[in-house]
């Protein structure tokens, strides 16, 4: 018979592996219904101010004692029974607070606690996650300015093109982060509260409990709105808050994964390359088998955890599109899996990125090789242009420029030389009148355009504005050791 320990069940990667402690807590049941008790005591007290004395200040008094207290054991007990989550807690409630147990939940249907938690939760979710990507932006924007100057091969199709500079190209990663600080930042003041709605979404029963008075109605859900910390709630509801905006989170949270994984993705080719590596601890093993392994592992995580944010968000796609009338209960188990794995699983990839970005190994000396293999190739336009302003025939010249070339590709491929380009160039005296010019013409730093002016340009127009702005949530504490 197995023994009953944690290691005898399921366990989560997301919360036991990838997700911070900070995240995992907003998800947790402590949170769920400590958030429930507090919305029940905000209807409680509102109630009571709008006149109803049936609800007394002891009674509300007795809710708050036991807020945080909760008695999981009693709730499961009585879920066995019951079969109905909300009800099993107003009955645990019930037993620790008897003089409030008669006006628990009073008026309400189950969207009240669950829904307004779930918005609650999003919402603190949405940010923590934002302060990790103004971070990242932060820890990025530190790196692209380093290396502004830095000339490298870019790539199209991942092949040599026009050199730019590394800082430029992760001004590339930053512009994708920065998109993504605007939507989520839309997405939290667009979050609104579900309010206290009743069975439908109609009022009915907070209108039988004030007397058909509608202006106490409303101003009940004035109350109870910004009691629990909202400027505003939506002004139609069927008995739940569209689906919709579980969707459009999703969604928002999948656009992190993209950034994210297409950072991870340049990085993993980066390494392959050797130019760029991400973090290796001092006692880090690559391979079980191939020992001199240094595997881009934090990166290739990055990309899995994305791939699964990416497919999950069409969950609460699905769920959005399915709803019936007023309420169907077809939402519960799949939001109640979906929304909150999208944010621990995000909460995951940033933390990855955040460690990777803050340690990122950098090797000029590769990178300048790498150019300088391909770069020969890449500068003959500009060597056949000053050929001709020299009075050259530019259809000779051309030819000539081909010619070599191709016994150059040939004798590298063949034979495995290195590119001699220049030095066949340099040695045909169709180009001799450009002899001393040669060495100006392969100057990296003059064939990489304004690259380091716009990565000053990015930082002064888009960057230190947006840091200035949000320096309060900069933290190097934040960027985790991870400890798999």
């Amino acid at each position: 018979m197995l023994s009953n320990n944690r290691y005898n069940t399921y366990q989560s990667p997301l919360s036991e592996r990838y997700a911070s402690k900070e995240m995992c807590s907003v998800f947790s049941d402590q949170y769920k219904f400590s958030t429930w008790r507090r919305l029940w005591i905000a209807l409680a007290e509102a109630q009571r101010e709008l006149g109803l004395r049936t609800i007394t200040h002891d009674q509300i008094e007795e809710m708050r004692q036991f807020q945080d207290t909760i008695n999981f054991d009693v709730a499961r007990a009585y879920e066995k029974k019951l079969r109905h989550d909300v009800m099993s807690h107003i009955h645990a409630y019930g037993e620790q607070c008897p003089k409030a147990r008669p006006i628990i939940h009073l008026g309400a249907t189950s969207a009240y606690v669950q829904d307004n938690t779930d918005l609650i939760q999003m919402k603190e979710g949405l940010r923590i996650v934002f302060t990790k990507l103004v971070n990242i932006v932060n820890i990025l924007s530190t790196q692209a300015v380093r290396y502004k100057d830095l000339a490298t091969l870019s790539f199209t199709h991942f092949q040599p093109a026009q050199p730019t500079t590394l800082g430029k190209r992760m001004c590339l990663w930053i512009q994708d982060y920065l998109l993504d600080i605007e939507e989520v930042d839309m997405r939290i003041k667009g979050l609104w509260f579900h309010g206290v709605k009743g069975t439908t979404g109609t009022q009915a029963s907070f209108l039988s409990l004030f007397q058909n008075d509608a202006e106490k109605v409303k101003k009940l859900e004035e109350l109870v709105t910004r009691k629990m910390g909202f400027e505003n709630h939506y002004p139609v509801t069927g008995q739940t808050y569209s689906r919709k905006i579980d969707s459009q989170i999703a969604f928002s949270l999948a656009g992190i994964a993209q950034s994210s994984q297409k950072f991870s993705n340049d990085m993993r080719l980066l390494q392959h390359m050797k130019e760029v590596e991400e973090p290796f601890e001092e006692e880090q093993i690559g391979s079980s088998a191939m020992a001199y392994k240094r595997n881009p592992m934090r990166c290739e995580r990055i990309a899995a955890l994305a791939r699964y944010v990416l497919c999950n968000c069409l969950n609460p796609a699905f769920t959005a599109a399915s709803q019936w009338f007023e309420r169907t209960l077809d939402d519960s188990a799949n939001k109640r899996i979906a929304v909150p794995e999208a944010f621990l699983a995000v909460d995951g990839i940033l933390n990855i990125v955040l460690n990777v970005a803050a340690g990122l190994s950098v090797y000029p000396s590769v990178i300048n090789r790498h150019l300088t293999d391909e770069l020969p190739f890449m500068i003959t336009e500009n060597i056949l242009m000053e050929a001709v302003n020299a009075g050259g025939d530019r259809q000779e010249l051309h030819e000539r420029i081909r010619l070599h070339a191709m016994e150059s590709v040939r004798s590298m491929k063949e034979e495995g030389n290195k590119n001699d380009l220049l030095a066949r160039i340099e040695q045909d005296p169709f180009f001799s009148q450009i002899k001393q010019k040669l060495k100006e013409i392969t100057e990296p730093k003059n064939l990489v355009g304004r690259a380091p002016q716009q990565v000053d340009d990015f930082m002064k127009q888009s960057i230190n504005p947006l840091l200035k702005r949000y320096s309060h949530l900069l933290d190097k504490k934040l960027i985790p050791s991870l400890h798999v």
